[in-house]
């Protein structure tokens, strides 16, 4: 059953109501309490939105299926792309309502916050949409599992593919918030170890941004070889509109460092011609990821797949869920650290993500020690 934070409330008074206290203490014991807050309508709703909901709703009902001595609730907020919003509703969650893991949060600098809180409130956050290296770095917490993708990865895979082809001087647009920070300093420190220049940046204001024609025009006059805009959702998509009104495409190797599939249907093959990026992710990359969609595709709009943070919804959703059963539900709601070192111990192996060893998060083959750029790595799986 799905339920909003206000059927949440309605439904604990009615059990309050027709039950003693005693029994509905005995009764909560085991019931797991998971919150989604993300941006349901903002620029980002199309890569998160009621596509995660719908992936994480199915990773609770597979598990509970498996597993029904565990009760499992969710509730969603939106944040509204500003983290006061987001740590008000989260610090309600936690304090009023009993939730015990907060799932998705796009929007680093929200992320960074509800971080923050969730340690000190000794819960569990699984952050698959905030991308800032920063999370398992300076502000890495025995708290949180940073999920699917992040700066650090989308910078490495994009910069050593484009330079090999010979993009080697770059021109960065950025949203001016925590990610786009985070992106830049990752993307610049591989450019310049790669051999290459970053000949210019520029930030963005987020989220009131629509028209990006005189950032087109900066990237053009760079006369770099590389232009890469560092958000995805809405903005990718109308910086890309408006790049190819300006020809832009033809001139130069265009990079969305933080796109996804859901950005490419948006736009049409038409305006995302020239458009390098990595995803995480691909619904059709096997059998696996095949079936996995197949079972989600019923609650889904016409036409619609999921991207990598969607499918890191469920991914994330169902192994924090697998960690709850093996150390008890009652265990798992004492303490959330203890819950995200039984989530690092654990391997991870689900449909969308496929099999990876526990322990110590690693990185894909080839790629640098993370430990070589700084800072800690709580991720659960590593970056594919």
């Amino acid at each position: 059953m799905s339920l909003n934070r206000r059927t949440l409330l309605a439904a604990g008074a009615g059990t309050l109501a027709a039950t003693s206290i005693g029994r509905r203490a005995r009764a909560q014991a085991n019931t797991i309490r998971i919150g989604m807050l993300t941006d349901f309508s903002g620029p980002y709703r199309d890569i998160n939105g009621p596509t995660s909901i719908a992936c994480a709703q199915l990773a609770i009902a597979e598990f509970t299926a498996a597993n029904p001595s565990i009760k499992v609730e969710f509730v969603t907020g939106d944040h509204q792309n500003k983290p006061d919003v987001g740590t008000t509703i989260l610090r309600g969650w936690y304090d009023r309502d009993g939730v015990d893991m907060v799932l998705n949060i796009t929007n680093s600098a929200v992320a960074l916050a509800c971080n923050t809180l969730s340690a000190e409130k000794d819960k569990v956050a699984v952050i698959t949409s905030g991308g800032t290296s920063a999370l398992t770095g300076a502000s890495c917490t025995p708290n949180l599992v940073h999920w699917t993708y992040d700066s650090w990865n989308l910078a490495y895979s994009n910069v050593s593919q484009v330079i090999k082809n010979g993009g080697d001087t770059w021109y960065i647009i950025t949203p001016n918030y925590a990610y786009g920070k985070a992106l830049l300093a990752d993307a610049t420190g591989f450019i310049e170890r790669s051999g290459g220049k970053l000949v210019g940046n520029v930030a963005y204001p987020f989220p009131e941004t629509t028209d990006f024609s005189s950032f087109v025009i900066q990237a053009q006059s760079s006369g770099a070889k590389a232009v890469a805009f560092a958000a995805g959702g809405n903005d990718l998509v109308n910086f890309m509109k408006q790049a190819q009104e300006f020809g832009l495409p033809q001139k130069t190797k265009m990079i969305g460092m933080t796109g996804f599939i859901t950005d490419i249907l948006a736009m049409g093959p038409k305006i995302a011609q020239g458009l390098i990026m990595t995803e995480n992710f691909y619904w059709d990359l096997n059998d696996r990821t095949r079936a996995f969609y197949n079972r989600l595709k019923p609650n889904l709009a016409a036409g619609v797949v999921p991207c990598s943070i969607q499918a890191g919804d469920y991914g994330g959703t169902l192994h924090y869920l697998k960690a709850v059963k093996e150390l008890g539900a009652e265990k798992a709601k004492a303490s959330g650290r203890a819950t995200v070192e039984m989530m690092k111990k654990l391997p991870t192996d689900d449909d969308a993500f496929g099999p990876h060893p526990g322990g110590r998060a690693q990185d894909s083959p080839g790629l640098p020690v993370r430990g070589e750029e700084g800072g800690g790595d709580h991720h659960a799986r590593r970056h594919l």
